[in-house]
């Protein structure tokens, strides 16, 4: 306990000054101000879309890769490979999952959408983010769009050629969410 005790007080800056902060400046931290669209709209926010696609990307590759650990048969080539009904299960899965973990904080004067899968960058020292409301419903929505707009074998054919590839299949081309070409208007999700 006293180890974790002074573990902490490092962290905080607080160590060396009793009771002081010594030269350095308290550590604040504000929520991000949502405008109307990113709290109230159903769909994605059109500067959210990118980092909404490489987050759903990741849930798919993470569930199949989970479910394909799981066998005990490989393939003829040594590779582990999922029946079409399983993997149709797992990606709908994944699309239906809580969406834990996710949310949106400012970086840099710039809202993203943070959570496992995507990459972080420049960390700030402190910042907040806001999970829950309408984030975990616009992120299957999301999810469930692509499944729609691929089809579940296209996915899984990606999927088998790594994470990268699942992503640009998802997320990349010309139209893609990631796309500097992709249109500010693009069909909602």
């Amino acid at each position: 306990m006293r180890l974790s005790l002074a573990l902490i007080l490092l962290l905080l800056g607080v160590w060396g000054i009793p009771g002081g902060l010594g030269d350095r400046a308290p550590l604040t931290a504000t929520a991000p101000q949502l405008d109307d669209e990113e709290k109230y709209s159903a769909h994605m926010p059109a500067h959210l879309r990118c980092d909404a696609c490489r987050a759903v990307a990741y849930q798919m590759w993470q569930h199949l890769a989970k479910a394909e650990g799981k066998l005990h048969t490989r393939d003829s080539e040594g590779r582990q490979e999922l029946s079409e009904s399983v993997y149709t299960d797992v990606l709908d899965r994944s699309c239906s999952q809580t969406w834990e973990g996710y949310g949106v904080r400012e970086v840099n004067q710039m809202k993203r959408l943070t959570g496992p899968g995507l990459s972080k960058g420049p960390e700030p020292n402190i910042s907040v983010m806001i999970t829950g409301g309408p984030w975990p419903t616009r992120l299957s929505t999301t999810c469930l769009h692509y499944l729609g707009e691929f089809g579940e074998d296209k996915i899984y054919e990606a999927h088998q050629q790594g994470r990268g590839a699942l992503e640009a299949l998802l997320c990349g081309g010309p139209q893609g969410a990631c796309s500097e070409e992709a249109p500010a208007t693009k069909t909602e999700l």
